[in-house]
């Protein structure tokens, strides 16, 4: 009999329904599940045009293109594992679980692709740029669908393992909790390894640098794939909660009337505004302080690391903001602090800015995105 479980009862006022509780290694367990993703999308997001336009010096169109390829690969594969993933096909290998059988197949796409795409070309370095193109691109789309994959079947677990949303609550902070470790630990990685260089002070990034960055991926993987086969033994997935769940049965949403509620669009405009925002910060700041401000190697690490604790200092205050003032107050607030952190990063340069104020900035921009991210949620 699983433990991992203990049982309680859900009134709902109309049916009185039995569930188990999710245990706390049962949370741990699943909240490792998307640790490999985490450490993926830190590296793909803030290190792949650092790659590839200094490392493998490609022109800034041919990095941007691998980057733009990603990402209409994740934007085609996302509904694609969505809607496949829903389905219950009595295949022998969905008796594994259809959730975690998705989970497994992104797994394995993942961690068999990303190493080639931070890795020079085998056996064509030296070929035309449209060549190794064509060669990352492979790479690429194998790893974006591996991680729709994941993503897509890890979200999608939290509503089979329980009814209830306390638990559901936890399950999902416990996930951010994770991703928020997950991407401090590739940041202090990639610091360190690019800190070891011969020249500290005033060494940059270059083609020299590529066996550092296939240092950072393959600990990070590593560590990733320790905690999917975590994910794996310890979280079961559930045909149902343990009782007769009424909502089972219940119709879902016509695609007609999901493309008829104009809220959606509302939402859609501006979560893309948002993750527009977020992205290109994550994506551009590591070039414009190697390219603009002629930072050290080091700092490329050192400066998202900052971003990253500013987002986690807000993320245990926004709350509190949201209560006091009302999420459109505090949407409105980080968009006054957004306006303030671009124009300060826009006029500013110098030696004090580049010793002292970037560092505020950073902490600015932490603070934004979380802020952000947070009001979409709620959104949603």
């Amino acid at each position: 009999m699983d433990t991992s479980l203990s049982g309680t009862l859900l009134d709902s006022g109309e049916y009185t329904e039995v569930y188990r509780r999710v245990s706390f290694k049962l949370q741990l367990a699943y909240g490792v599940g998307h640790v490999l993703n985490d450490v993926c999308a830190s590296m793909w997001f803030t290190y792949l045009l650092v790659f590839f336009h200094l490392v493998l010096e490609f022109s800034n169109w041919e990095a941007g293109f691998m980057l733009l390829i990603g990402q209409v690969a994740d934007a085609l594969s996302t509904p694609f594992v969505g809607f496949h993933s829903d389905q219950s096909d009595n295949i022998w290998l969905c008796r594994y679980g259809r959730r975690k059988t998705w989970h497994l197949l992104g797994s394995l796409c993942v961690v068999g692709s990303f190493p080639f795409i931070f890795s020079p070309c085998l056996n064509c370095s030296g070929s035309h740029s449209w060549a190794q193109m064509i060669y990352f691109s492979v790479f690429i789309i194998i790893f974006q669908f591996g991680w729709a994959s994941i993503q897509i079947s890890h979200l999608s677990l939290i509503p089979e393992l329980t009814p209830n949303e306390h638990d559901r609550t936890k399950l999902t902070a416990i996930r951010y909790c994770f991703t928020v470790i997950s991407n401090v630990l590739v940041y202090i990685i990639t610091w360190y390894v690019l800190h070891l260089s011969d020249d500290p002070n005033e060494g940059q990034i270059g083609p020299g640098d590529a066996s550092k960055f296939q240092t950072v991926v393959w600990t990070g993987l590593s560590i990733g794939v320790l905690c999917t086969l975590i994910f794996h033994i310890f979280v079961k997935e559930q045909d149902d909660y343990g009782g007769g769940n009424v909502h089972a049965g219940q119709l879902r949403t016509s695609i007609s009337e999901i493309f008829r509620n104009v809220q959606i669009y509302q939402v859609a405009v501006t979560y893309m505004a948002t993750r527009l925002f977020v992205n290109l910060s994550q994506v551009f700041i590591p070039l414009y302080l190697h390219e603009t401000l002629n930072m050290v190697a080091s700092a490329l690490a050192l400066i998202p690391l900052i971003m990253y604790i500013g987002s986690f200092v807000t993320s245990m205050c926004i709350e509190k903001l949201n209560r006091s003032f009302g999420r459109k107050f505090a949407y409105v607030a980080g968009s006054g602090i957004c306006v303030i952190a671009c124009i300060w990063l826009g006029i500013r340069s110098g030696p004090q800015y580049t010793d002292y104020e970037i560092y505020v900035v950073a902490v600015l921009f932490g603070n934004i995105t979380y802020t952000f991210l947070v009001y979409n949620i709620y959104l949603i």
